[in-house]
């Protein structure tokens, strides 16, 4: 069993320093601080081992997988115990995989905050190479990742705002780095999802106002941007979040692909805003590479596990428009885990090579979250939600709408998102049962429709407080 969560993963803050293809792991116990801080390259290195437990499959994979099949988009087929139980809304405390993703979000928090509180104190002088621009970049970057991990946890582990306007119970909120003392300091408990918002708000304000346009697959402002349109439109701040989309289509940084060969490993084009890069070097490494767990997405022939297909939902939506090339091109036809006929996502294509790319944010979310937020609060802002849509209904060799309900909007966000893991969020934040006909325990606001505080947290943390219907 697992001991101590967040304060066992606040004292385990990794040092990864780049070497070519392969990163060097070192415990924090067996590296003085000012060794970590000492030299450009570790410098450097601590900021890539943030990044590299951004990798992590239960940060980048489950949550795109589960987000999936929690809701109507994906039929779960797969043997794995622990996604059983959360697909059939039944999660406990105890169940492995939630507890993964707890103790992957906190060591990358962990991680992010040893970068932000300590870098920023750092003598320029001291350090060979080191400037004052580096040092905030490198601080922004860090703020960015801790932004999407703790907007990964409070979607996972609390109701969205629409239950209770953000007043209810969200997610631990720890801002420093563990650094010895007493450890009650961090046996918090859970801050407000408003809260958390809030904190999330911040740092990315903070690294917009710091990151560059362009940054390679780093982060960028644009990236914290777009992240921040995501949580404006999930808090249903209309003019924000229209108004945050529209500067990320704007830009000119990004623009939409001619077709959608984006996903077959190209990370840099300009469809794609943010991605967690996985190569054949990295992507199988420990922590588990996202790529392991996108092959569930991937059907069994050339190697997939074949666990999360098309749900028939799914396949019936696309076929009310036949023709539509989300469908026809990024489709195989294949049995699954099963031995039933249906249809596999091609979204993840590098299952060979366990190089798949994770989807976190592309231009395409930007021009959905403005044609809604600009409909719903009856504006234009950078053009008409009708525009928009049609726009993206080209590309798919679909004809144009003549007429726009907020129904169609949701509609291609659904076909246009599909498989990464943006669904659940979709129907619960609009109040829709996540599954066609489902019952009481899949309705919005129901108690398993959100994942239990894992129960190593609960046992050593006396402070927090469990969610509703859990045990």
């Amino acid at each position: 069993m697992k001991t101590l969560r967040i304060f066992t993963i606040l004292m385990s803050f990794f040092i990864m320093v780049s070497c070519e293809d392969q990163l060097e792991v070192i415990p924090e116990d067996k590296v003085a601080s000012n060794t970590v801080f000492g030299s450009l390259a570790t410098i450097n290195g601590a900021m890539v081992g943030v990044y590299s437990l951004n990798q992590s499959g239960d940060l980048n994979g489950n949550p795109q997988l589960m987000g999936d099949f929690m809701a109507d988009d994906v039929k779960f087929v797969g043997s794995f115990p622990s996604l059983q139980q959360i697909d059939q809304f039944g999660t406990l405390a105890t169940n492995a995989s939630i507890d993964n993703i707890w103790f992957d979000a906190y060591q990358l928090i962990g991680a992010a905050n040893n970068i932000i509180v300590n870098l920023p104190e750092v003598n320029i002088e001291d350090v060979i190479g080191l400037t004052e621009e580096t040092k905030s970049q490198l601080v922004a970057e860090a703020k960015f990742l801790r932004s999407l991990t703790y907007f990964t946890l409070v979607n996972l582990f609390a109701q969205p705002y629409q239950v209770s306007n953000g007043t209810n119970l969200g997610v631990p909120l720890v801002s420093e780095p563990f650094e010895g003392g007493d450890i009650s300091d961090f046996q918090n408990e859970r801050s407000t999802v408003n809260e958390v918002h809030s904190f999330i708000e911040q740092d990315l304000m903070d690294a917009i106002a710091v990151l560059p346009e362009t940054n390679g697959v780093r982060a960028t402002s644009g990236a914290a941007k777009a992240l921040l349109a995501r949580l404006y439109l999930y808090r249903e701040q209309w003019d924000e979040a229209a108004d945050m989309a529209n500067q990320v289509i704007s830009s000119g940084t990004y623009g939409l692909a001619d077709d959608y060969d984006f996903y077959d490993d190209n990370p840099e084009s300009m469809e794609n805003i943010f991605v967690a890069v996985n190569t054949p070097t990295d992507g199988p490494q420990e922590p588990t590479g996202s790529d392991e767990v996108y092959v569930n997405f991937y059907n069994p022939a050339p190697g997939g596990r074949g666990d999360a297909p098309f749900s028939q939902d799914l396949i019936d939506a696309f076929a009310t428009e036949p023709g539509d090339r989300r469908f026809e091109e990024l489709s195989q036809a294949a049995a699954d885990a099963g031995g039933n006929d249906t249809f596999f996502t091609t979204k993840y294509p590098d299952v060979v090579n366990n190089a798949s790319d994770g989807m976190i944010l592309r231009i395409t979310e930007m021009y959905l979250t403005r044609a809604e937020a600009n409909f719903r609060n009856n504006t234009n802002v950078g053009d008409s939600p009708q525009n928009d849509i049609n726009l993206l209904r080209a590309r798919a060799g679909l004809d144009e709408l003549i007429t726009l309900v907020l129904d169609d909007i949701l509609n291609e966000r659904r076909k246009e998102l599909c498989f990464e893991g943006h669904r659940r969020m979709d129907l619960l934040r609009n109040n829709k049962n996540l599954r066609p006909g489902g019952g009481a325990e899949s309705a919005p606001g129901a108690n398993k429709v959100i994942f239990p505080i894992v129960d190593d947290e609960i046992n050593n943390n006396p402070n927090i407080t469990q969610n509703p219907g859990n045990f």
